[in-house]
C-alpha cells in the first residue's frame, strides 16, 4: 500500500502542468452514497430478504495537477434482519432478530482523464486496497454465534466527474470489491458455499474542492 501510494505522488510530481487554472494540489473532502450488491447474494437475501444495501460515508482526496489522486474514504451499513439456515438447496429463517454492521475503511489511488469536447467532465480509474470490519450480533445468540472480525481486501473502481461549480463537483462510479475470510466460516454462508464479503457497488459522491 505504502508503495502504491509513493508510486503516485512519484508520477504525479512528473507529469505535465494541469490545465489553465487548476492548481498543481487539491485536497478535497467529499460525502458519499453507495448501493451495493453483495457476492454473498444468497446469505443476505436469506437474512434481509434483499441483496441490495446502502453504505454512507465520506473521505477526502489528494489531487495533483488535475490528473493523479490518492483517496481515503470510510463508510458505513448497518441491516436489521433474521438468522436462517440452509437445508436441501432452500433457506429458511430462525425468527430470532440479528443485526449485521459493515464498516469499509479504503485508500485508493487513480488517474484522472481529460476530454477536449467535455472539460467539465473527468472519467477517472483507480485500484487499492481496504479494510473490512463485520459485526453481526442477535439478542439470542449463543456464546460463539456472534461474530466482530475486521479483514483486508481491495477494490478497482471507475467512472467519472461532473464539475457543477470551480469549487463543486459530483461523481458516480462503479467499484468491485473482493473482500475473502470474514464469509464462508460458518453458518449460512459456509452452507452456500459463500466466502466473499465484497461485490459490485454504484456510488455517488458529492466533492468539495478544486
Amino acid at each position: 500500500m505504502k508503495l502504491t501510494v509513493l508510486l503516485l505522488i512519484g508520477l504525479a510530481l512528473a507529469a505535465p502542468a494541469a490545465a489553465q487554472g487548476a492548481p498543481s494540489l487539491s485536497i478535497r473532502p467529499f460525502v458519499m452514497v453507495t448501493d451495493q450488491s453483495f457476492a454473498a447474494a444468497d446469505s443476505f437475501k436469506a437474512a434481509f430478504s434483499k441483496t441490495l444495501f446502502p453504505f454512507f460515508g465520506g473521505g477526502v482526496q489528494v489531487l495533483v495537477h488535475d490528473r493523479f489522486f490518492a483517496e481515503f474514504g470510510a463508510s458505513h451499513f448497518r441491516q436489521n434482519g433474521e438468522r436462517a439456515y440452509r437445508g436441501g438447496g432452500q433457506a429458511f429463517k430462525l425468527g430470532i432478530p440479528l443485526t449485521a454492521t459493515i464498516t469499509p475503511v479504503e485508500i485508493t489511488g487513480g488517474y484522472r482523464f481529460r476530454l477536449r469536447q467535455l472539460p467539465r467532465v473527468r472519467p477517472y480509474v483507480a485500484a487499492g486496497f481496504g479494510s473490512y470490519g463485520y459485526k453481526e450480533t442477535s439478542a439470542f445468540a449463543d456464546p460463539g454465534e456472534d461474530v466482530d472480525t475486521r479483514h483486508s481486501g481491495f477494490v478497482l473502481n471507475g467512472g467519472a466527474e461532473f464539475r457543477l461549480h470551480r469549487w463543486i463537483g459530483v461523481a458516480a462510479d462503479v467499484q468491485y470489491s473482493h473482500v475473502p475470510g470474514i464469509f464462508g466460516q460458518g453458518g449460512l454462508s459456509q452452507q452456500a458455499g459463500e466466502t466473499d464479503l465484497g461485490g459490485v457497488a454504484a456510488r455517488f459522491k458529492l466533492v468539495v474542492g478544486r
